[in-house]
């Protein structure tokens, strides 16, 4: 007969794998976006034109089925939406991890992390607090630092830039998101049952450095290139 006590343990159990689920999946659709969001980022090596385009392509999608707009507003719901959703979840994982281990370890050993896993909370706040100025630089307000135009998408990143500490802030924000990238892909991989032998695990962990290489070495490229005058 199953005591109160092993009841509640088990539904604490249903619930912390149902919350991992919605963190890896979650996660899933922002690499989704950042992989799409960076291939955008790089018209910026074809000139004023084809960056300027490609801005305006992303409000007209759906037209005349969706407004102006509208497929772009749905995406930018779905993300938001997304993203409570894995941060709200990760600030609860967080706590239970924190109240079945009240007492901290004495001499921390760090033989069987990552560093990319040690620095999941940190450097997940380092992105949200970037991810808001990105949003008040090129999306929602349009704040150019450089105190130029902000209607124009392309004078805007490239004014934006083109000051060595707004490149900085963005790079160091880039090595944020390849370590989140790194431990989070293999994560949401172990989740969702692909880790299951000694194998499977090593391809886990290589696909998260892929995916981080890849695309915070992509995003990286226009702010350096444009403070080396190659973007202008």
């Amino acid at each position: 007969m199953a005591t109160p006590t092993l009841v509640r343990g088990a539904r604490a159990s249903r619930s912390t794998i149902t919350l991992k689920l919605v963190m890896a999946v979650s996660g899933l659709v922002f690499i989704g976006f950042v992989l799409s969001h960076m291939y955008g980022n790089l018209k910026a090596f074809s000139g004023e034109l084809a960056f300027n385009e490609y801005a305006e392509h992303l409000r007209t999608l759906g037209e005349p089925l969706l407004p102006y707009s509208g497929l772009l507003w749905i995406i930018r719901v779905g993300l938001i939406v997304s993203l409570v959703v894995h941060v709200g979840a990760a600030v609860v994982l967080a706590r239970r991890a924190h109240a079945a281990r009240p007492v901290k370890y004495a001499n921390r050993r760090y033989k069987n992390s990552s560093f990319s896993s040690r620095t999941m909370r940190w450097g997940g706040l380092t992105i949200l607090v970037f991810l808001i100025w990105h949003l008040l630089n090129f999306t929602i307000v349009k704040i150019n630092p450089a105190g130029g135009e902000t209607n124009n998408p392309y004078r805007l990143m490239v004014d934006t830039f083109d000051l060595w500490w707004m490149t900085l802030i963005y790079l160091a924000a880039m090595a944020a998101l390849a370590l989140h990238l790194h431990h989070g892909t293999f994560s949401a991989l172990q989740t969702l049952g692909f880790t299951n032998t000694a194998a499977a695990r090593t391809r886990a962990r290589a696909a998260g450095w892929v995916l981080a290489v890849v695309v915070a070495g992509g995003f990286s490229l226009v702010p350096i290139f444009t403070l080396l005058g190659v973007i202008s």
